[in-house]
């Protein structure tokens, strides 16, 4: 800044009020531009953030950046801290929970103002004081849960699937074994069932468990070439595309013999690739990133969930409804 100074022929104080985006007199606002540009002076933010104990950057924990879920996720994220003026510093832990708790340690020896998380340690650790908010998983006292309402989605699944006339419906899960916000699909799926009289069938196999299991299940509730279910909720997209494979592999038709509906709105050039339950991506990362930068930490709610909706993606015959 002081060979800026010399350069500009301005005072020191010019130039750092130029450079913070304070008023000067236009006349040595264009100097100390020039000075700038001809010297090629960079502002050090880092040490400008120690200084002011901000650093305008915000760690994200995701597992991995490879399942289009969290992929928008960290996109969406991203774009709200940029309209904030913040950097993310993203951190894929691959599911590996002594990796997130590496990351937690790493990201507050960077002196980032906040974390955004998508974990699985059970044990995850958080200094009293780091400003922290969770996806959809509540960690304790004093650190905000945001998710989408998937009590609400699983009940929707379960209500669309009755409204196409399906009468027998199974339900598909592969998840974790903590307590989290998205095991409430479960409980939405059969309370939607239970109120519009469906009888339905459930296959719920463990994280790390093969897609195999689901197949056998499958297999189990064809007699004469026909599936048992006219419908279908799978707890995730993923999950969805991969059982329509395996449909397919068995000769039954998808949608003509049996509704598929999935969970999460994936999304393949701006086309649903299932009929879904939509997770408001947007919003939940809008709502992350304002919760984590809102001043009053303890006036924060523990658990704020967003409205979820129905989209058809072509795995739904909608004109039977």
């Amino acid at each position: 800044m002081k060979d800026v100074a010399r350069e500009a022929g301005v005072a020191l104080g010019t130039v750092s009020k130029v450079v913070n985006g304070l008023p000067v007199g236009d006349s040595y606002r264009i100097r100390v531009e020039e000075a700038i540009k001809k010297l090629n002076y960079h502002v050090n933010s880092y040490a400008q953030g120690l200084k002011a104990d901000r650093t305008c950057t915000v760690a994200l924990l995701i597992p991995n950046t490879r399942t289009p879920f969290f992929a928008d996720l960290v996109h969406h994220i991203n774009l709200a801290l940029l309209r904030r003026n913040y950097r993310m510093l993203l951190c894929c832990t691959d599911f590996d929970l002594n990796l997130e708790q590496e990351y937690v340690r790493m990201a507050c020896q960077n002196k980032v103002d906040g974390i955004i998380g998508l974990t699985y340690n059970p044990d995850l650790f958080i200094e009293e004081n780091t400003p922290f908010v969770s996806i959809d998983r509540s960690i304790g006292p004093g650190i905000p849960c945001v998710a989408s309402d998937n009590f609400a989605g699983g009940q929707l699944a379960a209500e669309k699937l009755a409204d196409l006339g399906c009468r027998h419906v199974a339900f598909l899960r592969t998840g974790s074994s903590l307590t989290n916000e998205p095991n409430k699909r479960k409980a939405g799926f059969e309370n939607g069932c239970l109120a519009r009289g469906l009888s339905y069938e459930m296959k719920i196999i463990n994280d790390g468990d093969s897609n195999d299991e689901f197949e056998r299940f499958l297999r189990e509730h064809i007699a004469e070439g026909r599936l048992l279910f006219d419908g279908i909720f799978c707890v995730t997209d993923a999950i969805a595309c991969s059982v329509i494979r395996m449909l397919k592999g068995l000769g039954i038709r998808v949608p003509e013999d049996v509704h598929v509906i999935g969970f999460d709105g994936v999304r393949c050039f701006n086309e649903y690739v299932c009929s879904t339950i939509v997770q408001p991506v947007p919003e939940i990362a809008q709502m992350c990133v304002d919760l984590l930068l809102q001043e009053n930490m303890p006036a924060k709610p523990p658990l704020v969930c967003l409205p979820v909706s129905y989209a058809a993606g072509g795995t739904t015959r909608e004109e039977t409804g």
